[in-house]
């Protein structure tokens, strides 16, 4: 496994690669790996002759008074995992390569970014989408692989790549989860061992609202509500959002529901964030 820092040693990589005619997948984190990303890298492993990860805290996707200094960086360990799954190649640029003095271009995509994560983290998606087509281009990979854990994050790539014709597969994976249904974050580290105790009512709220909607419930509100008694049985969450949305158009859901919208939730538990969504009828 060979590890570089200087974007124009990683693009190299890449197009030799490609010369070669192997076939290259792309996993972009933020490190602090766990097996959700695991998982991404095992489908790039499955589709692709080569696998790069890689892993760079964005800063650009930070809000004042986040976790921008604090985020897990735990390298060594993040290297022995990309080596045990096989990644041929892991770029960890530094900040100062990624943002160059005087840096001013940044990517807005318009609509998908204004509601749920957009409304209560400003920028946020204007970070994602600007350092996501920043490694596109440092890593013209064949496809790009992404977790349906951020729904939300997906969508605005995807409709990035479509909008300005990036040459790229983007590819969704499963949300991964904890035995007992907490998807599986980096910031999970931060729970306190009570915190941890409490937290799969974020998950079970979301299934409390797909029940409903199995139970025949149509209307958006009487899904919401019904996950929503669920979480405030659990008093640690404060809640910031829970909506039925459009899988699509990330717009809220309209009755008669057809089992395709997403339920998705933000909620702190103590300090930590957490976010998780569910489609309302799997498959």
């Amino acid at each position: 496994m060979e590890t570089v820092s200087r974007p124009e040693d990683a693009r190299y990589w890449v197009l030799a690669c490609q010369d070669r005619k192997e076939r290259v997948g792309l996993v972009p984190t933020m490190g602090a790996l766990h097996e959700g990303h695991l998982s991404l890298v095992r489908a790039a492993r499955n589709d692709c002759e080569r696998v790069v990860v890689s892993i760079f805290v964005n800063p650009a996707q930070f809000s004042p008074g986040e976790d921008l200094e604090t985020y897990p960086r735990p390298r060594q360990r993040d290297l022995e995992l990309c080596e045990r799954e096989g990644v041929d190649l892991v770029f960890e640029p530094l900040r100062g390569d990624m943002y160059l003095p005087g840096h001013s271009t940044y990517v807005h995509v318009e609509g998908l970014s204004a509601g749920l994560e957009g409304a209560h983290r400003p920028n946020f998606f204007r970070g994602v989408a600007t350092v996501v087509l920043k490694l596109f281009h440092i890593l013209p990979a064949d496809v790009a692989y992404f977790g349906r854990k951020d729904a939300q994050q997906l969508a605005v790539v995807r409709r990035m790549v479509q909008d300005l014709f990036v040459p790229i597969e983007i590819k969704a994976c499963p949300t991964v989860r904890e035995p007992d249904g907490l998807a599986m974050s980096s910031r999970n580290a931060y729970l306190s061992p009570e915190e941890r105790a409490a937290a799969p009512a974020l998950y079970q709220a979301l299934m409390a609202g797909r029940r409903a909607f199995l139970s025949g419930a149509r209307d958006p509100a009487a899904v919401t509500e019904a996950a929503r008694r669920r979480l405030a049985e659990e008093e640690r969450f404060l809640l910031q959002y829970l909506e039925c949305v459009d899988a699509e158009t990330f717009q809220p859901a309209v009755a008669p529901l057809s089992g395709r919208e997403l339920l998705a939730t933000a909620a702190f538990l103590g300090s930590t964030r957490l976010i998780d969504n569910i489609q309302l009828q799997e498959g």
